[in-house]
């Protein structure tokens, strides 16, 4: 037995390594074991050398089997360049129109001539004028012809634009103020009328002014309502809401005609006792 070669894995061999001893602690299992596990390594490190040997040559398989992409060729096309303008060439004759679809008789204006390059020539007369019209000079209609504007016969008179007066004016620099219809007595009226006084105002005896400003248009209408100073609980909004609830007024008045008017006007809000 000592002559022959010494396997120390042989499981008779670890058997008198491993006499007892603890053979449970792993030592023992890893030794039995390490035949096979350096074998099943071999053989996967052999397999994964392989696959990596013959990757490059599977992949050109692969692409050898897919399609090719069309590949688009692009011609460059050069245009020729345009042949040159002979400057001996005639250019083409304008287009005649067509004739009229009346007769016209020549009747060119009056034009002042020496004596010596006077003609006497016949004027046409009424009767010829009643069945045609009056031209430069004389051609025979075609009823059937198409009326046809070659190009503009004249310039007209040029009517002005029309631009409206949008300025905003102040009051104090222009003719006829605007105002309430029936005077400012009757809009501090109806202010009186409209005006809901605020419950926050009323609670904290809230009383002052407010200072709006607006805007009286051609029409008398109020816009561009803005509060200018504020006085706070709600007062300046219930302002804004009565002046855009108001009538409308009567609009300024600047060189005869209405234009829009910027007015400005205080809003007292006081509680009675």
């Amino acid at each position: 037995m000592f002559g022959s070669k010494i396997d120390l894995f042989d499981k008779e061999w670890l058997d008198v390594v491993f006499a007892k001893k603890n053979k449970s602690y792993g030592a023992y299992e890893l030794r039995k074991d390490n035949g096979a596990n350096t074998t099943k390594a071999l053989f996967l490190a052999s397999a994964v050398f392989i696959f990596l040997f013959f990757l490059p040559k599977i992949v050109d398989l692969i692409k050898g089997q897919m399609p090719e992409e069309e590949i688009v060729k692009q011609t460059e096309v050069v245009m020729a360049p345009p042949p040159p303008v002979d400057p001996k060439t005639p250019p083409p004759p304008p287009v005649e129109p067509p004739p009229p679809k009346t007769d016209q008789i020549k009747f060119p204006p009056p034009i002042v001539k020496p004596d010596d390059q006077v003609r006497d020539e016949d004027p046409p007369q009424v009767e010829q004028l009643k069945a045609a019209d009056p031209g430069q000079k004389t051609i025979e209609g075609d009823p059937g012809a198409d009326i046809v504007v070659v190009g503009p016969v004249g310039e007209g008179p040029k009517q002005a634009a029309v631009v409206e007066d949008t300025k905003v004016y102040d009051f104090v620099s222009i003719e006829t103020q605007p105002g309430f219809p029936g005077g400012m007595d009757k809009f501090y009226a109806y202010l009186g009328k409209a005006i809901r006084y605020p419950p926050m105002a009323q609670e904290n005896n809230i009383q002052g002014k407010v200072f709006c400003s607006f805007v009286v248009e051609k029409d008398g209408r109020l816009t561009d309502i803005k509060v200018e100073r504020k006085l706070g609980g709600g007062t300046d909004e219930e302002a804004v809401r009565v002046l855009k609830a108001s009538p409308k007024w009567t609009p300024g008045i600047q060189n005869g005609k209405p234009v829009r008017v910027k007015y400005n006007i205080p809003i007292s809000f006081t509680l009675s006792n």
